[in-house]
């Protein structure tokens, strides 16, 4: 993820959002299973009924109607929400938010059900570098530090139950130095 996210975040705002949302294998994966359920012996031939290479660019011309149809710019900010309605899928919610003037974008996901735990993250991260407590729910943060740039995840967990409901990851370029 953090290598569309870094390649994105150097890119012009609708131009970022459109490689974020088009390198989520997360988005990739719900649209192909959108078009193959589309699909069915009494329809015309279809994208999933074809070779691997229709169907992944029937996905990508799936996601980029998303991005046009979704594309909001709001204080400097370009960014596309996308609810993942079809379930089972272990997430209800895409976003992906670009800076339209600083080298940074955003990419979020909201977590269906109540199956991945504070636990499980710290199990597969280790410890966070800080957490917090806001309104309703208490947040893990992670970073990791690169001479190129700064990433950052973010998961928002229910303190009652302690089951992730999002995680927010970023990329924010570092300025280079000329020598």
């Amino acid at each position: 993820m953090l290598t569309y996210l870094f390649d994105a975040a150097a890119l012009p705002g609708e131009q970022g959002i459109q490689a974020v949302l088009e390198n989520s294998k997360v988005l990739r994966v719900y649209v192909a299973n959108e078009v193959r359920t589309e699909c069915s012996p009494h329809k015309d031939p279809c994208a999933a009924t074809g070779d691997s290479s229709t169907l992944d660019k029937e996905v990508s011309k799936r996601i980029d109607e998303i991005v046009q149809e979704g594309m909001v710019h709001r204080h400097k900010v370009a960014f596309v929400d996308y609810q993942l309605t079809r379930q089972p899928f272990p997430f209800s919610e895409i976003a992906a938010v670009k800076s339209e003037n600083k080298p940074e974008t955003y990419l979020t996901l909201s977590f269906v059900g109540r199956s991945y735990t504070a636990a499980d993250v710290q199990a597969k991260y280790g410890v966070p570098y800080d957490t917090d407590v806001v309104q309703w729910y208490s947040v893990f943060k992670y970073r990791l530090d690169n001479p190129h740039y700064t990433s950052k995840a973010v998961f928002e967990i229910d303190p009652v139950d302690g089951a992730v409901i999002k995680v927010a990851v970023s990329v924010k370029l570092k300025k280079t130095k000329n020598r």
